[in-house]
């Protein structure tokens, strides 16, 4: 049990950074460039690991300490989540809404960070954050509660497990949670339409902006957190929507089985997220309320037609 969990962690620590390399490389495909190679994300982080920090000289003991803090943090979810088998240790540890809470602790300690040197961008993206997170927490709870209801616990193994025992389908509810939860999903990792991920234009930047002064072994843990937060997202899309291929009980068979399915979905989703930011624009930031409060809006007209035809 407890090497099962090991290799849980160590397996999606490993894939973050060559999933967050295959959204990058299949959109570049899609808009006819010859893109970075899907290991580039494993050359940054090892560079930037060897790479001296650089503080300024208003940067507190917080500074330093968050992306550490942060990095644990999303270990820690990926603990939580089954990647390949509903019977890990840490799987019953915490709910969905401690998941939320956890996901929620990581954003408020990076904006704080971002804050912490007083720096006019590094607050932009940070008051831009959490203006994103207080309008895609709710919805992101929707999403969650809708599950919750369907299989009568709000422990994400127990979930998956109650999925697994079900013929594939997909009620209406759910196709609502759905998307919800893809609107969220975009919005949290810092996606387009919300964000561009690539761009270096200081003034429409969310993320990137809270990482300007962030350098070496610091930036190198924010970058590997970035994959690590986009993977546990589509994680959450795989437990939630598709969990279909997860082991019942640890084997070495099913768990073979697991891992394939997960590599197939994950590729899958990679072209898809790939191929809906290659067709979107970025949107201004004054449309983000409107767009993550159409996400709460479909969240809660799952809850209804949950409560009111599924039921």
């Amino acid at each position: 049990m407890i090497a099962g969990q090991l290799i849980s962690i160590v397996l999606a620590l490993f894939l973050a950074p060559w999933y967050g390399g295959c959204v990058r490389h299949v959109r570049a495909r899609l808009q006819n460039r010859r893109g970075p190679s899907v290991l580039q994300t494993y050359r940054d982080i090892y560079k930037l690991l060897h790479k001296e920090v650089v503080l300024g000289k208003n940067a507190s003991p917080l500074f330093r300490a968050v992306p550490y803090i942060v990095f644990s943090l999303l270990v820690l979810v990926c603990g939580i989540i089954p990647w390949f088998s509903v019977s890990l240790p840490l799987a019953p540890v915490a709910d969905v809404i401690a998941l939320v809470g956890l996901l929620g602790a990581v954003r408020m300690l990076m904006a704080l960070a971002a804050m912490d040197q007083g720096t006019s961008f590094g607050s932009m993206g940070a008051r831009r954050e959490m203006l994103v997170g207080f309008l895609a927490e709710p919805a992101l709870l929707t999403v969650l509660f809708i599950a919750g209801m369907s299989t009568s616990s709000t422990s994400l193994s127990r979930i998956v497990a109650t999925l697994l025992s079900r013929p594939p389908a997909l009620s209406p509810s759910m196709v609502f949670a759905a998307t919800a939860f893809v609107m969220v999903a975009l919005a949290e990792n810092a996606r387009l339409p919300i964000d561009n991920p690539d761009t270096h234009l200081e003034l429409t930047m969310i993320h990137e902006a809270m990482l300007l002064e962030t350098s070496g072994r610091h930036l190198a843990l924010m970058t590997w957190a970035s994959d690590l937060k986009l993977l546990i997202y589509s994680g959450l899309a795989i437990d939630l929507f598709c969990p279909w291929g997860i082991a019942r009980h640890l084997s070495p068979g099913g768990i073979g089985i697991a891992i394939a399915s997960l590599l197939l979905k994950l590729l899958l989703l990679a072209g898809a997220l790939a191929l809906l930011e290659t067709l979107s624009a970025k949107m201004r930031i004054f449309r983000v309320p409107e767009f993550l409060g159409t996400a709460f809006m479909f969240g809660v007209m799952g809850m209804l037609v949950h409560v009111l035809l599924e039921t």
